[in-house]
C-alpha cells in the first residue's frame, strides 16, 4: 500500500512539472520575417551594421516617442496586425534571450537590408538574411521544444501566424546595381528564377519547421517610392521596376499556390499590396483619417545620395500625417495602417488564419 501511495506522489509530481502553453494558445502567436519594412529593432544589435534606424527622427510617433530600430516614424505592418489581433508586437530576436518564456508567444526576426538571397545587402556590413533569419527560427522552435515538449512545440508552430515579407531588397539593393556580381551574372528572367527557387526552398524549409499558416507579404510599386524618382528624368515613377515587380509578385502568387498543393496541410497566402500601395500614392487625397497629400516625396528631407535614411539633422514636414512616405524607402505610420487594413480585408489572406477573419481597425498611437 506505502508503495502504491509512493508511485501515486510521484505520478502526480510529474504531472506538475509538465509544461503547458496556456498563455501562448489563448491568443495568437506571431513569428515576422522580413527587412526593414518589418525590422523591429534587430539591426540595433549589429555595431557593424550600416543598415539601421536606432537614431533620431524615427519613432518620432511610437509609442515612446523614440527610435526602436524601425525604419519609419511610427508602427510596422506587423506592429498594426498585431494589435488587430490583440497581443503585443513580437519582440526582435537579438533582444530576447533565447530561454525567455517570451519566445511562446512570438518572434520578430526580420532584418533591414536583408534578401532572399544571401548576397543581397552584402554592403550593409550586418544583417540577418532570410536563411539567417530562418536558422534562427529554428534555434527558437529548439528551445520551445525543450520549455514545452515536442507535440506542444509543434502544435503552436502549426497554429502559429507567419508574417514574411522580403523581395524588395534582392532588386533596389542587388539586381539593379550595376556594379554588384548579381546585376552583371544575370538576365532579369535568369534573376527572377534564381529568386523563385531560392524561396522555393526556403518556405518549404519553414514548413518544415512547422508553419502552416503564412503569409506572404508582396512588393509595393518599387518603381515610385522617392528612391527611385529621383533616377527618373521628370520624377515619375520607373515602369521598369515595376514591371519586375509584378512580375515578381506574379510568380510568387503561383509558386504559393503550388506549395499549399503540395505540402501538406499549407495554409499560406499572397498578400497582394500593388494596387493598394500604387493607388495610395495616385489618390493620396482618399485615404487616410485627415486624407494624405503627398506622395511623391518623404516627410523627411532626405538625400538619396547617401543612403535615403532621415538622418538626425534632416529637416521634417509639418504635419507626418499628410505624407504617404517616411524617407525615400520606408512608409509612415498613417500609410502602413492604411496598407495592413487593405491587405488584411482580403478574404484569401482572411482565410490563413482564423484570428485574422473578423479583425478590427487599430487605434493609431497618436
Amino acid at each position: 500500500m506505502a508503495a502504491l501511495l509512493f508511485s501515486f506522489a510521484i505520478s502526480l509530481l510529474l504531472l506538475a512539472q509538465i509544461p503547458t502553453i496556456a498563455p501562448a494558445a489563448t491568443k495568437p502567436v506571431i513569428f515576422v520575417f522580413g527587412d526593414s519594412l518589418s525590422d523591429a529593432g534587430n539591426n540595433n544589435h549589429f555595431p557593424y551594421s550600416l543598415a539601421r534606424s536606432d537614431f533620431p527622427w524615427y519613432g518620432i510617433d511610437y509609442f515612446s516617442g523614440l527610435p526602436t530600430g524601425r525604419f519609419t516614424n511610427g508602427r510596422t505592418i506587423g506592429d498594426i496586425v498585431a494589435a488587430k489581433l490583440g497581443v503585443p508586437s513580437p519582440p526582435p530576436f537579438m533582444s530576447v534571450s533565447i530561454n525567455d518564456d517570451a519566445i511562446l508567444h512570438g518572434v520578430n526576426y526580420a532584418s533591414g537590408g536583408a534578401g532572399i538571397l544571401n548576397e543581397t545587402g552584402t554592403y550593409f556590413v550586418q544583417k540577418l538574411s532570410f536563411d539567417d533569419q530562418i536558422s534562427y527560427f529554428q534555434k527558437t522552435k529548439d528551445v520551445i521544444t525543450l520549455k514545452i515538449g515536442k507535440r506542444a512545440s509543434e502544435k503552436l508552430c502549426n497554429e502559429a501566424l507567419f508574417l514574411v515579407g522580403l523581395g524588395s531588397n534582392d532588386y533596389i539593393n542587388n539586381f539593379l546595381q550595376s556594379g554588384l556580381d548579381d546585376a552583371k551574372k544575370y538576365t532579369i528572367t535568369e534573376f527572377e528564377d534564381l529568386l523563385i527557387n531560392t524561396l522555393e526552398t526556403q518556405l518549404t524549409r519553414l514548413h518544415k519547421l512547422g508553419a502552416r499558416k503564412v503569409v506572404f507579404h508582396g512588393l509595393s510599386p518599387m518603381g515610385c517610392i522617392p528612391s527611385q524618382r529621383v533616377k527618373s528624368m521628370d520624377g515619375g515613377c520607373l515602369g521598369y521596376v515595376n514591371d519586375y515587380v509584378r512580375q515578381f509578385n506574379s510568380r510568387v502568387k503561383n509558386l504559393i499556390a503550388g506549395l499549399n498543393s503540395n505540402l501538406p496541410a499549407a495554409q499560406m497566402a499572397f498578400a497582394d499590396c500593388y494596387n493598394i500601395v500604387l493607388d495610395l500614392i495616385n489618390n493620396p487625397q482618399v485615404y487616410g483619417r485627415t486624407r494624405f497629400k503627398i506622395s511623391h516625396t518623404s516627410c523627411c528631407n532626405v538625400d538619396s545620395t547617401i543612403g535615403g535614411l532621415c538622418l538626425p539633422n534632416s529637416q521634417l514636414c509639418s504635419n507626418r500625417k499628410d505624407y504617404v512616405f517616411w524617407d525615400a524607402y520606408h512608409p509612415t505610420d498613417a500609410a502602413n495602417a492604411v496598407i495592413a487594413n487593405q491587405i488584411f480585408d482580403d478574404p484569401d489572406v482572411g482565410q490563413v488564419h482564423p484570428a485574422l477573419r473578423n479583425i478590427a481597425p487599430s487605434p493609431s498611437p497618436r
